[in-house]
């Protein structure tokens, strides 16, 4: 196993079991575009819109929090270039109809000014994909689907530019490490469990399955579906099993991983199926979901856990990307439950669209000259380390997806946190708002490696 990282540091911190981090205020890590025009008295909105109540909410409103810190860091420091930072954004509640009428408001009130737009989910991004197109607005979205990045045929380049792999891709370089792990995956076939939406069917296409099988790898042809708001899915789990499945996949956040954990633990086949799943199973809300329920050996149930990690986590502390955002993240009190990845990558998505807006700028003589085409122009161009290497903004040759990742476990720490923990009596307990708490851990599997590329396939 590589090195172990701890998922929940400041957790453990706020509770009294870490100093902090730094007492100094620490640079910013990114090496940004030399401002060559003065942007004093003008404006950067970040528009972004989306999910902040619905099933994306676990996940999501940390969002907020990590654009409102950045935007205060700025204009705490003069602003970028001498403009000020400002944040527009609205709740959509997972509707399409809230998403449409969000976009429709923004674009009529904000017209020019609208060159850039942050959205969060898939379906948005299928939405509104067509329209971006046409009203030459760029969209920076964490991970799209094929339909949103590259229309229907899997072939057209649009509008929208994803700092994550495709989930597809992802699901593949799940297939290339379980066919290099036979002790851990023998006789594979895995089995989708996950939810019925753009985002959850990722992966299910046939072109996954013929990849996977070329590797050896037997991939189920019909997923079962369940519900964000389902509490019951053992018809579900239950079928993927009985069809031969011994690893279930999903594509799925926050309660769909530790539901489908729970259900597992309930079948007694916790030990007998593994469960992965694409890079939001990672995500601190399912490591703390998880402990609702409790294996035989008394861990939680999503203990073992594998999943994709296409950037830097809150724990890598040896790299300063994650040191500034750990250190803006305790400054400004945010709590345990926003120490995710929305808030972390968050940090990266206004570093790159401040990036973006520099070098435009630069270009174009002030914010004002800004048009989407010319933010477009520069997306494309741009070979950028975000925040100097949490991630990477490389969109060349028609790419509109991220093309590097990595595969980790979720585990739980153990009392002296140098690994993970085997069973509760040495497990890393502390106080919690419920009690006792299971502290989850990350542990990386593999080191960044290029993602198959299957959408075209």
């Amino acid at each position: 196993m590589k090195r172990l990282c701890l998922l929940l540091v400041l957790l453990l911190m706020a509770w009294g079991t870490l100093p902090s981090l730094a007492q100094e205020m620490m640079d910013y890590p990114s090496d940004l575009t030399e401002c060559e025009v003065d942007l004093t008295g003008e404006t950067i909105n970040i528009f972004h819109f989306g999910d902040l109540s619905g099933p994306y909410a676990f996940i999501t409103q940390p969002v907020v929090s990590a654009v409102t810190d950045a935007v205060n860091y700025w204009n705490g420091r003069g602003g970028v270039c001498g403009a000020e930072l400002a944040q527009i954004y609205e709740d959509t509640g997972g509707s399409r109809e809230a998403a449409q009428s969000a976009y429709d408001r923004f674009t009529s009130t904000y017209g020019d000014q609208l060159d850039l737009l942050l959205l969060y989910s898939s379906d948005d991004g299928e939405l509104l994909r067509e329209q971006l197109a046409e009203d030459e607005i760029v969209s920076f979205i964490s991970a799209g689907s094929i339909e949103s990045l590259y229309g229907e045929d899997g072939q057209t380049p649009g509008w929208l530019y994803a700092s994550n792999p495709l989930y597809i891709n992802q699901f593949g370089f799940f297939c290339q490490f379980v066919a290099a792990s036979p002790e851990v995956f023998p006789d594979p076939v895995i089995g989708f469990v996950t939810w019925p939406n753009a985002f959850g069917r990722a992966g299910t296409e046939p072109a996954a399955r013929e990849y996977c099988g070329g590797l050896g790898v037997e991939v189920l042809a019909e997923p079962q579906f369940f519900l964000p708001t389902d509490t019951d899915i053992l018809t579900q789990v239950q079928n993927a099993i009985d069809d031969g499945a011994n690893i279930i996949y999903t594509n799925s956040l926050a309660t769909g991983p530790a539901l489908i954990a729970g259900t597992l633990v309930d079948l007694g086949l916790e030990e007998d199926i593994k469960l992965a799943g694409v890079n939001w199973v990672m995500d601190t809300t399912v490591g703390l979901l998880g402990q609702r329920v409790l294996k035989p050996n008394g861990l939680p149930s999503v203990d073992g856990m594998f999943g994709s990690m296409p950037f830097l986590w809150w724990t890598e502390l040896s790299h300063p990307a994650v040191q500034f955002v750990y250190q803006q993240f305790t400054i400004n009190e945010r709590g345990p439950t926003e120490q995710n990845i929305a808030y972390l990558v968050s940090w990266g998505v206004v570093d790159s669209i401040i990036e973006t807006y520099v070098r435009t700028a630069n270009r174009a003589g002030s914010l004002d000259a800004v048009t989407g085409a010319d933010i477009r122009e520069t997306v494309e161009a741009m070979d950028y380390a975000i925040l100097g290497g949490l991630m990477h903004h490389r969109f060349e040759e028609g790419m509109r997806d991220a093309t590097m990742n990595r595969i980790a476990v979720l585990k739980y720490a153990n009392t002296t946190m140098s690994g993970p923990a085997t069973e509760p009596g040495d497990a890393l307990l502390v106080d919690g708002p419920a009690g006792k708490m299971f502290v989850p851990i990350i542990v990386p599997l593999t080191d960044f490696m290029p993602v198959p590329q299957l959408r075209g396939q």
